[in-house]
């Protein structure tokens, strides 16, 4: 089951439990939504604005971020124009805790999440003594065969 809501000028989809960033609220404590669209589990869609109206996405404020750091600047070369500004875009996270369903709307109950598997324990670490190095390498037998004089040999400058 998911809502679609409406914050800040944009539309986020949601879930119960997701943790989002919206862009700043001035509130405490929990915010409600009016959803714009509802899908519950059976996959059935929920659009209609009377049916819509009654509905709220609950969510809790948890804390207050800053996003990353635009830095603005103007030149114009040769005539002394220059013009800096920054800014920092403030952010509010909230915690979706529930969302409320319309008649006849259907809800799974939420599945048991699986225990969690034993700690994997890290490999031995790996020694000098452990690690067998590798023989050198032999020359192959048509090279070591070659008589030195086969050789082709170094090409000279014409005298004059």
């Amino acid at each position: 089951m998911y809502a679609i809501i409406r914050t800040g000028g944009k539309q986020t989809k949601v879930h119960e439990g997701d943790i989002i960033d919206v862009e700043h609220l001035h509130a405490e404590g929990e915010v409600g939504f009016t959803p714009l669209l509802l899908v519950d589990d059976a996959g059935a869609v929920f659009s209609q604005r009377e049916t819509l109206k009654a509905l709220r996405v609950v969510t809790r404020v948890t804390g207050e971020s800053s996003g990353p750091k635009v830095d603005l600047f103007k030149y114009k070369s040769k005539t002394g124009y220059r013009r800096h500004q920054g800014h920092r875009q403030r952010y509010t996270t909230l915690e979706v805790i529930r969302i409320d369903l319309p008649e006849g709307a259907k809800r799974n109950p939420p599945a048991e999440k699986p225990a969690k598997p034993a700690p994997v324990t890290a490999p031995e670490p790996v020694t000098a003594a452990k690690v067998a190095k590798p023989a050198a390498r032999a020359k192959a037998p048509a090279e070591a065969a070659k008589p030195a004089a086969a050789k082709k040999p170094a090409k000279s400058k014409k005298e004059s």
